[in-house]
């Protein structure tokens, strides 16, 4: 097959006229920094999730962070986490002196097995975080039933989860906490940044005192119209809000959700029509109970050869890829801190898994090329020839 002149990167984030509009009128009012256009884009979240709080933060590691720090976590504590989920949310646990648990997964979805939950709680156990993966959601019922009988926290880790929605209910709402990321290679970005969604009204009081330094009033009440730039601090805080330029964008891109992830479904579609009957190629499973997938991602498991130089030939066709994600029980630092986790299905996984291009904006003629070149790959790997 004729390889392709300009590269397809895992992403591009499709940014239209009205994203550059609302930017360029956030510009031009001079302000800038947190003010209305967040508090916009949170009660859109809400409407959009049915939480009673969302806050916006400038990242989802601050948000996992700052609900971490909300709920008391302390050394020694232990959180119960799928060990396939970006390092961040490891990361965050460890430096607040806790320890992440780790839990197995489903091989075919990826998503976390309710059913490995209840043997790894014990007396030091706060929380547990199921990861809504790829933007197929986790299996809540199983997992809000463990955490209830067993008095702990669940934190929902939507990053891959604007739109998806489990037996009805969007991601976040649940009556727990959640954390969002808008992070360029998800469905809705604002460059960087994340949202908060809860129904605790001390939970909300606590977030936003450590969202911005532990001052009770941001800009837009210090120094808007008759605002008071007094302030005192009880506890003190981070720097982790959401400025108006990045609300713009995602306020814009929010209003697109829906043209977004119809166009991924599309494409996720024709990922399965042009991949179902491909040799050597494991298709990411759908869970069996009612659900919404968000096609965040779209991650195939290579059986037939070398991870590693199925990648390097990917490359050859001009393509990009992704890899979601590393097993974190199998990180340097985890292992030396914490020993190593058997975790059967992960770790089968984990050294096959690797992410195709998916975007909205890709052409159908595009999903066709990476289908091909797949297949090609694949079958001179298996000693077919060349490709």
């Amino acid at each position: 097959m004729k390889i392709r002149e300009d590269f397809l990167p895992l992403n591009r984030p499709s940014i239209g006229e009205l994203e550059i509009e609302g930017v360029t009128a956030c510009l031009r009012s001079k302000w800038i920094t947190t003010g209305a256009l967040c508090k916009r884009f949170e009660e859109e979240f809400q409407t959009l999730t049915g939480a009673r709080y969302a806050v916006s933060v400038c990242s989802a590691t601050a948000g996992m962070h700052l609900a971490l720090m909300s709920l008391g976590i302390n050394p020694g504590d232990e959180i119960l986490t799928p060990s396939l989920t970006f390092a961040s949310t490891v990361n965050m646990i460890v430096l607040l002196g806790a320890r992440p648990v780790f839990v197995d997964v489903h091989y075919d979805t990826l998503n976390l097995n309710a059913d490995d939950i209840e043997a790894r709680i014990t007396s030091k156990t706060r929380a547990i975080i199921p990861v809504h993966f790829a933007g197929a959601p986790a299996d809540m019922e199983p997992i809000l039933d463990v955490a209830d009988r067993r008095r702990l926290t669940v934190i929902e880790d939507a990053a891959h989860a604007i739109g998806t929605r489990y037996r009805g209910t969007h991601a976040g709402g649940f009556g727990r906490i959640a954390i969002f990321s808008f992070h360029p290679l998800k469905n809705v970005t604002t460059g960087e940044g994340g949202m908060i969604t809860h129904n605790d009204d001390l939970l909300e009081k606590k977030l936003r005192l450590l969202r911005f330094h532990g001052i009770e009033r941001d800009a837009w009440k210090r120094y808007g119209k008759r605002g008071n730039p007094e302030y005192d601090i009880a506890e003190p805080g981070y720097k982790y809000n959401l400025t108006d330029i990045q609300a713009a964008l995602g306020i814009a891109q929010l209003s697109r959700l829906s043209e977004f992830n119809r166009r991924r479904g599309e494409l996720v579609k024709l990922y399965r029509e042009g991949l179902g009957d491909t040799e050597g190629l494991d298709l990411p499973g759908d869970p069996s109970y009612p659900h919404d997938h968000a096609c965040h991602l779209f991650v195939v498991k290579i059986v037939a050869m070398e991870r590693k130089r199925f990648m390097e030939r990917l490359s050859e066709y001009n393509i990009g890829y992704g890899l979601h994600f590393p097993a974190c029980h199998l990180l340097k630092y985890v292992r030396n801190r914490f020993g190593v986790t058997r975790l059967p299905e992960t770790e089968r996984a984990a050294g096959r898994i690797m992410s195709l291009p998916l975007f909205p904006d890709m052409s159908d003629d595009d999903v066709a090329y990476v289908c091909a070149a797949v297949r090609a790959i694949l079958k001179r790997g298996r000693g077919g020839g060349s490709a």
